[in-house]
């Protein structure tokens, strides 16, 4: 399989970078609904960044991103891109005047029409004005940048899922839109496919340099692919930062489950410390509650064998590259732990266990 062509110069402009799009307070209702699928959501998008809307399956994000493309009406709320309103109270702009690209997660491709013909189809349905010979030109140069030179003649059922999924962000990208929309695009290739074709997409838009939006429920897919993540919860905006923020200082429970593999464990407050089934812990931000769960993740948690220990192995996965324990407590909860595959513990030993400090976080009841 082709893969797309790795001899192009990425680069990340140091200026201060233009708004493409601003949502405020977008607010979505269907008929007949008690509940708002999108609550309220604001932020803006700057050139050439890529967001991922990431959330379990239902929570509003893809509505949100219909309302982005058009698809959809908001019920409240402003929608900008480039500086232009597309939808408020008294406007909308149909999709097709929004200049917006977008990729489904069928691909959607012609099954009658050549690869070069599905790319070719928006460039002749756009509003640019292109000659025969400027659009051969622009899919032959899309074709080169998604990896696919050499297999414009070919049809869409001659192709791998992966590269099917190539064409379709080729064809988007062809009429060099000021936005990309991506619906859960990888959700229906096998993992190892998955895995590579979220590496290219990622290299494929910051070489355009084109700006997007890219849905997904899979939070290292995000954090692969997104420069911001913003993580929903029916309907809900939760948090709104870069991956490394989004996993290190999640805002609220939702996010530190959703989003990290963590560990909650009640816990009340004694002084300067919080109480738990296993331990008193200090909290460097333990907010002003008097009680409620601690989050441990589970690279976070340490063990050691001790026969003096509380703790049990139960159980023991081997995860490649680590292990990850079930550990048994006195009243029988399960707390989770992963360590290099250098630390090999028996089901049955007894553990002591010990936390790095600052990972700990404090969240209220829920």
């Amino acid at each position: 399989m082709n893969g797309p062509a790795t001899d192009r110069a990425i680069v990340f402009p140091t200026m201060k970078k233009s708004v493409i799009l601003r949502l405020s307070e977008v607010n979505k209702r269907f008929p007949a609904s008690t509940t708002l699928a999108v609550d309220n959501i604001s932020f803006s998008l700057t050139e050439g960044e890529i967001l991922g809307l990431l959330g379990p399956s239902g929570c509003g994000k893809t509505t949100l991103l219909r309302m982005i493309a058009g698809f959809e009406k908001p019920s409240q709320g402003v929608i900008e891109l480039g500086g232009r309103i597309v939808a408020d109270e008294k406007t909308f702009i149909p999709p097709e005047k929004r200049n917006t690209g977008m990729v489904f997660q069928d691909y959607a491709l012609f099954p009658h029409l050549t690869i070069a013909d599905n790319i070719a189809f928006g460039l002749k349905n756009s509003g640019e004005k292109l000659s025969s010979r400027a659009i051969n030109a622009r899919v032959a140069e899309t074709l080169d940048l998604v990896g696919l030179q050499g297999l414009e003649k070919r049809y869409p059922h001659q192709l791998s899922g992966g590269q099917q999924q190539r064409v379709a962000l080729a064809r988007a990208l062809a009429p060099k839109p000021s936005l990309i929309l991506l619906d859960e695009p990888l959700s229906n290739l096998d993992v190892q496919v998955r895995q590579r074709l979220r590496h290219e997409i990622r290299h494929i838009l910051k070489a355009t340099g084109i700006s997007a939006i890219f849905v997904t429920h899979d939070r290292e897919e995000a954090m692969v692919i997104s420069d911001t993540i913003a993580v929903i919860c029916q309907g809900k905006l939760e948090q709104i930062n870069n991956p490394e923020a989004i996993y290190s200082h999640p805002a609220s429970r939702f996010v530190a489950e959703f989003v990290t593999q963590a560990n909650f464990l009640p816990a009340r407050r004694e002084g300067e410390q919080w109480q738990t089934e296993i331990g008193l812990w200090t909290i460097p931000d333990g907010q002003d509650l008097d009680k409620g769960e601690l989050m441990l993740r589970e690279e976070d948690v340490k063990i050691k064998p001790d026969e003096t220990g509380e703790l049990v192995i139960c159980d023991r996965q081997f995860l490649g590259r680590e292990y990850r324990y079930c550990l048994l407590t006195a009243t029988g909860s399960q707390i989770h732990a992963r360590t290099t595959i250098n630390t090999q513990l028996d089901i049955g030993t007894k553990v002591k266990l010990s936390i790095i400090p600052d990972s700990v976080r404090v969240f209220a009841d829920c």
